[in-house]
């Protein structure tokens, strides 16, 4: 038996304790070896351009999106630093994918696991929480989510897992196979192997951090560049070199943007931002499906929009290479917010005009001021 202190702490040195810590790792990391790297796939442009768009499909993850490999080295962490008990749940803040992924590898080595989220996130999100066992924990205001998480670790005896500190350290960015390598690795036989631009979009911030010290680490001059949506703090606190910004609002694009500076972003290793309109990102998954057949949730369409307005530039100024985006999940979860016309007219947006941009520009190669 693991002996625990009447304050809850464990005796990490008893065998027993050591045994299920040993098990847990190795269910995670089976869980790594049993799945396939996701697919790159190419979104169509005109030949004469000379340049290549890609969108890797982290749709197609165990637990369908990108969150995924976040929630895996996430698990990972917090065992081997001992900060994961038997028997004590895991509970974290987040906007519903992290979640969803998070309550997967709970279930998969056998802990509670309890998920603080706005009560706005789609209801999809919240099924899926509950089909892989966890609790879904729902506040009114976004900017709760931390304290309350912090607050139900201490009440239960559990382990908040703080994605928005950990994810960027939480992940080994010089490579074993993470996003950053295998993209470069995926486009080793491409007539341009090395892409100009990676776009990312925000939400803790460890994935741009990844893919910036990746290319980095390995000298490549492939630039980063950040995508985010209104009410979200990012884009200003990066602008201004400001790590207190804040944004009294949270973001209607789900997964990414954030009320505060997260300690996982990394303005440092970015190389560029964009601000996109929310009824631009909605715009712009509903393209995407025009163009490749595929739902996409509102962050793909954040970070497609600003890929396309790079790929524009390129254009303009006569350049040719490649450009790589995110498909962060798929858009059955969204039906009722991004592919519904009552929920756009309910939040007063209006893709028309992001929608007319887009098709102009596929169709002339002039972006319309």
């Amino acid at each position: 038996m693991t002996s625990a202190s009447a304050t809850g702490d464990v005796d990490r040195s008893d065998p027993g304790y050591r045994d299920w810590l040993k098990e847990a790792v190795r269910k995670v990391q089976a869980d790594n070896q049993r799945s396939a790297d996701t697919h790159l796939l190419s979104f169509p442009l005109p030949e004469r351009w000379g340049i290549d768009l890609y969108l890797k499909d982290e749709s197609t993850h165990p637990t369908g999106s990108l969150k995924h490999r976040l929630a895996r080295s996430l698990f990972l962490y917090g065992l081997c630093n001992g900060w994961i008990r038997k028997d004590r749940p895991v509970i974290e803040a987040s906007s519903g994918s992290t979640a969803v992924s998070e309550a997967y590898f709970a279930k998969l080595i056998g802990v509670p696991f309890i998920a603080v989220m706005p009560r706005t996130t789609s209801s999809e999100k919240t099924r899926l929480i509950e089909f892989h066992g966890g609790r879904c924990h729902l506040v009114d205001d976004p900017r709760t989510v931390y304290d309350v998480s912090a607050a139900l670790a201490v009440e239960t005896g559990g382990h908040y897992m703080d994605q928005f500190t950990y994810a960027e350290r939480a992940t080994d960015w010089r490579g074993n196979n993470n996003i950053a390598e295998s993209i470069h690795h995926q486009l080793r036989l491409e007539r341009y192997p090395e892409p100009a631009w990676i776009v990312a979009t925000a939400g803790t911030g460890g994935t741009s951090a990844t893919l910036a010290r990746y290319v980095h680490y390995m000298q490549y001059d492939t630039r980063i560049c950040v995508a985010d949506p209104e009410n979200s703090c990012f884009f200003d606190g990066w602008v201004r070199g400001d790590p207190g910004a804040s944004s009294d609002c949270g973001s209607r694009i789900e997964g990414i943007g954030r009320p505060r500076m997260e300690p996982s972003f990394v303005p440092g290793a970015i190389d560029r931002m964009m601000k996109v309109p929310d009824a631009a990102s909605v715009a712009s998954v509903r393209a995407l499906e025009r163009a490749i057949g595929r739902k996409a949730g509102g962050s793909t369409g954040t970070g497609l929009w600003s890929a396309l307005r790079i790929v524009a530039e390129m254009v303009a100024e006569g350049r040719v290479g490649s450009v790589v985006t995110l498909l962060c999940d798929p858009g059955d979860r969204y039906l009722d917010k991004y592919y519904s016309d009552a929920w756009l007219a309910e939040q007063g947006l209006d893709i028309a005009p992001y929608a007319a941009a887009i098709d102009t520009f596929l169709t002339e190669g002039v972006w319309p001021d």
